[in-house]
């Protein structure tokens, strides 16, 4: 699970879409390909977030990557869209872009869109590095990380106790065997006895 690139765009309803701040990691690529992948990202980028209706969400896969858009649309007219591999869940991938949007509308005051390459919103990058684990984005999944782990202890624990269960079991028999056969040889041991009289 990878996440390649994280952007906050300005859609307005009648116009193209301009990214105001983007982070990537294109560590996963060989440096002579970066440029083109960064490229091919943005263009990404932006034709999701233009093709996403105003307050709704989206996934689209192209070729091994997913991308990921809530255009929040309203008064700020913002979307988010994060890049990532297929393997990036929805539920934690959609958390993230919330919490993306909700951070930039805090800290970046909205007279600053008409000019990105003068806003400064350092955060995406924390956002970017902190959930390439998916559980850091989404509790719930944390939670059933939790319960699954318990469960496969728990599965371990019953499993082990069943196996040990029928060790006991058969060291049961072997103990009926053995009483069985040490009352047969006490029975022949006294027959024994008693045809021999020892003077």
């Amino acid at each position: 699970m990878k996440i390649f690139s994280l952007a906050v765009v300005l859609t307005p309803p009648n116009g193209s879409a301009v990214i105001l701040s983007s982070a990537s990691d294109l560590s996963s690529f060989s440096f002579y390909q970066r440029g083109s992948v960064a490229e091919f990202m943005s263009f990404f980028t932006k034709t999701v977030s233009e093709r996403t209706p105003q307050g709704q969400r989206s996934s689209v896969q192209e070729n091994s990557y997913t991308a990921h858009v809530y255009n929040r649309g309203g008064a700020e007219q913002l979307a988010a869209v994060m890049i990532a591999d297929q393997e990036y869940p929805v539920r934690p991938a959609f958390s993230l872009l919330t919490k993306l949007l909700d951070d930039f509308i805090a800290k970046v005051p909205q007279a600053s869109y008409k000019t990105p390459s003068a806003i400064s919103f350092p955060e995406i990058n924390m956002y970017l590095q902190k959930y390439q684990d998916p559980r850091q984005a989404d509790a719930i999944m944390k939670v059933q990380q939790e319960l699954d782990e318990t469960k496969i202890i728990l599965h371990k624990t019953i499993e082990s106790v069943l196996q040990r269960g029928e060790k006991i079991n058969d060291l049961v028999d072997r103990s009926n065997e053995l009483s069985a056969q040490s009352k047969m040889f006490y029975k022949t041991a006294k027959k024994q006895n008693s045809c021999c009289v020892v003077m």
